[in-house]
């Protein structure tokens, strides 16, 4: 996702031991604080079968890493979708097995129809969300509802706005500004949505894709670029902070579990995601990570004054797939580095 910088990005790893012998340990890597406390060691008590962590910061972070190696080493990743389907296209993902996966039946129908991977033959969803708007509702004196009210801010909201510096999330709010594709690679709307975005800059507190939430709490910012589920974050400690989806609509990103092509362990890391998969386990994630997750029968569960207390934690199936999933952009992704690079840089 999608992007998620939960700790340092240091790599950690977190070994629990169990009955299983060596040859039934496997390898995952996720970003930090993406899982329940214990999870691992409970799949462990579960299966019998070891677990270690390997932490990543972002998706390129562990893309380089999986390039390098052709992926040995590793049996899950966690990976936002257009690095799914990216490693897919490279022939460096094992198919999985629905057989020993039984809980994708715990799946909105919509998740088993994500149109980079339609079935899940070679990715199963672990968490979906969108970005737009987060702000504080208390300091605002218009609450925001386009694009265009991050871009170009009534005057009490200028030098009190940051947004994302990733690729993919500073562009799309340009492109869905003007109407266009978060997908697009058309060059010449491209550079539209880099003037628009260069334009935007004198009124930017910040870039910030780490603690935007925090400059919210503090007052420092009133209105941010923010995926929903770190939006969450700030709403915990100040009820005034709101979330909002443009009304021009948004990305929706989705994270997901891969198993490598070169895994020696498949069967093992198969018995992983269906573990994940789980009623109680899909409950258990999105109230510890704040995000939603794809799991139907797992959302059903979660707590209704989380529900209530965390209006995007609420955000239904229908309406999330209501926005424009991103997809990888092939070749295109060289011209969307570029741009942004120009963008951020730009005086």
């Amino acid at each position: 996702m999608q992007k998620h910088v939960f700790g340092a990005a240091v790599a950690l790893a977190f070994t629990f031991a169990g009955a299983a012998s060596a040859e039934e340990k496997i390898v995952i890597s996720n970003w930090d604080a993406y899982m329940p406390e214990k999870f691992l060691e409970n799949f462990t008590k579960e299966t019998g079968i070891q677990a270690e962590l390997s932490v990543h910061a972002t998706n390129e972070e562990i893309m380089g890493k999986v390039m390098a190696s052709g992926g040995k080493g590793y049996d899950v990743l966690f990976v936002s979708s257009p690095f799914a389907e990216v490693l897919n296209k490279q022939q460096m993902l094992s198919p999985l097995d629905h057989a020993q996966i039984p809980n994708f039946a715990n799946l909105y129908p919509a998740a088993m129809k994500l149109p980079y991977d339609e079935g899940n033959t070679f990715s199963a969803p672990y968490t979906w969300g969108t970005t737009g708007l987060c702000y504080r509702s208390d300091l605002v004196k218009t609450e925001p509802t386009s694009w265009n009210d991050l871009l170009k801010p009534s005057a009490d909201a200028k030098g009190k706005i940051t947004m994302l510096a990733t690729d993919r999330w500073l562009m799309a709010a340009g492109l869905k500004a003007l109407g266009y594709s978060v997908n697009e690679s058309d060059p010449a709307k491209v550079g539209e949505a880099k003037a628009l975005l260069i334009a935007a800059k004198k009124n930017l507190l910040a870039y910030d894709d780490t603690t935007f939430y925090s400059k919210l709490v503090s007052g420092e910012a009133i209105l941010v670029h923010a995926w929903d589920g770190w939006c969450n974050f700030g709403i915990t400690e100040n009820p005034k902070i709101k979330f909002v989806i443009p009304k021009e609509g948004s990305d929706m990103f989705v994270d997901t579990m891969v198993v490598p092509a070169a895994s020696e362990h498949k069967a093992a890391a198969m018995k992983f995601i269906n573990y994940v998969l789980s009623e109680a386990n899909g409950k258990a994630i999105a109230e510890f990570t704040l995000y939603k997750v794809p799991n139907q029968k797992g959302m059903a569960g979660v707590d209704p004054a989380l529900l209530k207390q965390y209006p995007p934690l609420a955000i239904s199936a229908e309406d999330l797939a209501r926005q424009e999933q991103l997809r990888d952009l092939g070749d295109a992704q060289k011209l969307y580095s570029k741009t942004v690079t120009e963008i951020t840089s730009a005086n």
